[in-house]
C-alpha cells in the first residue's frame, strides 16, 4: 500500500524534474508511510529513498510498527534534510507549501539546493481511496449510524447540549472509535441557525429543533454526519424548512457522478433551495472530502470554479472519492436544519454510506 503510494508521488517528482520531496504535514506523512508522530519527524522521498526523520522517542514504535521504513533518529529534522540534500547532490527540492515561514527561511538559507513550492500534491492523491479504505470508513459509516441512534434512544429534556455530546463520545469510543475528528456539533433551539455551534451548558428544552454534526475516526479514517431532529412537536414552519433541505440534499445526492464538477453539483440542490425561496438562508459550502482528515478535498462550493484548484486536481470527481453532501437552511426565529450524508463517487453514480434515516423526526418530550 504504502510502497504504492510512494512510486505515484516519485511519478510526480519526475514529471516536475523533482530530484527529492520534502514531506511535513502529519497526515500526508501518515498517508505515506504509516507513521503517525504528530509534528514529530518529516519525510524525504527521493528515487532511490524513503527517510522518516524523527526523534528517540520514536525508536521502539518504528521498530515494531514500521520496520521495513528507513529512518533517521535525530533533533535536527531540517537539518538533517538538508544534510541529505548536499550528499546526494540534490539540486531541486520540492516541500509542500504549507510549512511554516520560519521553516522556509531555514531551508532556504541551509539547502544548497533549488526549494520548489508544491501545492496539494499528495492531498489529492489521497481524495481516491482504496478497497481497503473504503472498507474502513464504511465501518466508520456504521458506528455513526449506531451513534445517531443512541442520541435519539437517550435524549431528554433538560439536559445540557454538552451532557448529551459527552455521552455521544462515551458510546463512540467504547464501539471502537479512536475519537472525535472534530468539536461535535450539538445545538438546540436557537442554537441550531448557527451553523457552527459547538455543545453549551444551553438546557435541551421541550419544542426545540436539535442539531447532531458529529464525526469520529475508526482506524485512522473518519465518517462526518448532520441530522436535524425535534424534541416534541415543531412549527409548521419547521417542517417546511426540513422537507426543503431534505429534498435539495436528495437531488444533489443523485446527481453525484464520475465526470460531474464541483460547480454542477453545488448549483443542484443550491438552486433548489433558491427556487424554494430560502437561497439567502443557505450560507455554506455544499460539501467536501473526508478521510484521514475531517475536511479533504475535493470541496463541493459555489466558489469553486468548474475545475477544482491546483494543478494535481482532477478537473471532475471521479470513482472512489467521498464526498459530504450537506445542504442547510438557518433562520433566526424558526430553527437551523443541515442533513448531511457520506456519499462515495462510483463509476456508475454513487453509493450513500452513511445510509440510516433522515426522514423526520420529533422525539417523544417525555
Amino acid at each position: 500500500m504504502y510502497t504504492e503510494r510512494i512510486q505515484k508521488l516519485r511519478q510526480q517528482m519526475r514529471e516536475d524534474q523533482l530530484d527529492a520531496f520534502l514531506v511535513t504535514d502529519p497526515i500526508n506523512i501518515k498517508y505515506l508511510s504509516g507513521f503517525s508522530g504528530d509534528t514529530a519527524g518529516v519525510q524525504l522521498v527521493t528515487a532511490d529513498n524513503n527517510w522518516i526523520i524523527t526523534d528517540s522517542r520514536f525508536v521502539q514504535y518504528l521498530e515494531e510498527e514500521l520496520p521495513d521504513q528507513d529512518n533517521i533518529i535525530t533533533r535536527s529534522y531540517l537539518g538533517t534534510v538538508c544534510d541529505l540534500v548536499k550528499k546526494l547532490s540534490i539540486k531541486r527540492l520540492g516541500f509542500e507549501d504549507t510549512i511554516t515561514y520560519t521553516d522556509y527561511e531555514f531551508l532556504r538559507e541551509q539547502a544548497e539546493c533549488e526549494l520548489v513550492p508544491e501545492n496539494e500534491v499528495i492531498e489529492w492523491n489521497r481524495t481516491v481511496k482504496s478497497p481497503a479504505e473504503l472498507d474502513i470508513i464504511r465501518q466508520s459509516c456504521q458506528l455513526a449510524g449506531k451513534g445517531f441512534q443512541f442520541v435519539l434512544d437517550n435524549i431528554k429534556p433538560g439536559m445540557t447540549e454538552q451532557e448529551m455530546s459527552n455521552e455521544l463520545d462515551y458510546f463512540m469510543k467504547k464501539h471502537g472509535a479512536q475519537g472525535a475528528s472534530f468539536e461535535t456539533i450539538f445545538a438546540s433551539g436557537e442554537n441550531t441557525v448557527k451553523p457552527h455551534a459547538t455543545a453549551s451548558k444551553k438546557k435541551i428544552q421541550v419544542g426545540e429543533p436539535v442539531t447532531l454534526d458529529f464525526g469520529y475516526f475508526y482506524d485512522d479514517y473518519t465518517s462526518d454526519v448532520t441530522r436535524t431532529f425535534g424534541i416534541g412537536a415543531q412549527s409548521d414552519k419547521f417542517k417546511e424548512i426540513y422537507q426543503v433541505v431534505l429534498d435539495a440534499q436528495i437531488k444533489t445526492i443523485e446527481a453525484v457522478k464520475e465526470g460531474v464538477t464541483a460547480a454542477e453539483l453545488d448549483h443542484v440542490g443550491r438552486q433548489y433551495i433558491t427556487d424554494q425561496g430560502y437561497g439567502e438562508y443557505f450560507t455554506h459550502g455544499m460539501g467536501h472530502g473526508i478521510g484521514l482528515d475531517i475536511h479533504e478535498n475535493p470541496y463541493i462550493s459555489r466558489s469553486v470554479n468548474d475545475a477544482p484548484l491546483g494543478k494535481f486536481a482532477p478537473k471532475t470527481f471521479v470513482a472512489n472519492q467521498i464526498l459530504t453532501i450537506e445542504p442547510g437552511i438557518y433562520i433566526p426565529g424558526v430553527g437551523g436544519v443541515r442533513i448531511e450524508d457520506d456519499v462515495l463517487v462510483t463509476k456508475d453514480g454513487y453509493e450513500v454510506l452513511t445510509d440510516f434515516s433522515k426522514k423526520y423526526q420529533e422525539v417523544p418530550a417525555n
